[in-house]
């Protein structure tokens, strides 16, 4: 090895395909449930996928028949709201790009907190300065305020400890049949829907943000939603659909138990 020289070990290196500078990461499937989980959340975008005709257009509900919303629903906390120091200065003659001055000024953060409608497409936010019970509690008053009160109000979520804690389930109890809740499996985000509109939110809204106040960065956001529920999109999962019988009853929390997050 003292005689060998650096090229020769690259050379050997790359002919083994092997990349010792670079780390890959996995998560390690830490729910022994986490198969029966999934296919629970599998099964709501199953049933879904039949409440849509050939030409992707909703199926309305029969008379008779018990009228269920489903939404995907996560919070996206510690959103930050950044102030520029100096003005930005705009592309010129010599200068393709903006340019932007180094240093800037924190302004605090935000979280949202939001919900996806999988028939209707329909993008449902709230901002607040935190996510805690109260503020999901809030959310959960925003939809019961916005469907009949005779339909059912299904979320697929995450096991964050504030959708099953105390405070939330003693609201819960004052609407007896109002919601259902099917939970991802533990390190299962990647089943829930609204992770893809919030990547989106992110590429196309809040990557290289500036604003003067915390409060110009709610009202954008804001504003970011009332666009995109302008020409909502409908999001559709695939992935091992094929594989769910939709025959099969799908397993609904009505008043959440206390779960490990």
């Amino acid at each position: 090895m003292s005689t060998i020289s650096q090229s020769k070990v690259r050379t050997i290196l790359e002919e083994a395909d092997i990349k010792p500078n670079k780390i890959t990461y996995y998560c390690e499937n830490r729910d022994p449930d986490f198969d029966q989980k999934m296919h629970n959340v599998l099964l709501v975008y199953k049933q879904l996928s039949l409440q849509f005709d050939e030409k992707g257009q909703l199926i309305p509900f029969k008379e008779d028949e018990q009228v269920v919303h489903v939404l995907s629903y996560d919070e996206k906390p510690g959103i930050q709201a950044i102030a520029n120091t100096t003005e930005d200065l705009l592309p010129d003659e010599n200068h393709k790009t903006v340019s932007r001055d180094y240093e800037y000024k924190r302004l605090g953060t935000i979280s949202l907190l939001a919900g996806i409608d999988l028939q209707t497409g329909e993008a449902i936010p709230l901002v607040k300065d935190k996510h805690s019970s109260k503020e999901y509690i809030e959310f959960l008053k925003i939809l019961d305020s916005k469907y009949p009160e005779t339909d059912r109000i299904r979320l697929v979520l995450d096991n964050l400890k504030v959708h099953s804690s105390e405070e939330t389930r003693k609201y819960l109890a004052t609407k007896p049949g109002r919601f259902e809740f099917v939970f991802t499996p533990k390190h299962g985000s990647w089943l829930n829907l609204v992770e893809g509109f919030f990547s989106k939110l992110t590429r196309q809204m809040l990557k290289g943000i500036r604003v003067k106040t915390k409060d110009e960065l709610v009202q954008r956001i804001y504003r970011y939603f009332d666009e995109v529920n302008e020409q909502p999109v409908v999001y559709h999962w695939k992935y091992k659909l094929e594989e769910i019988n939709s025959s099969e009853e799908v397993v609904v929390d009505t008043l959440p138990i206390q779960k490990s997050s």
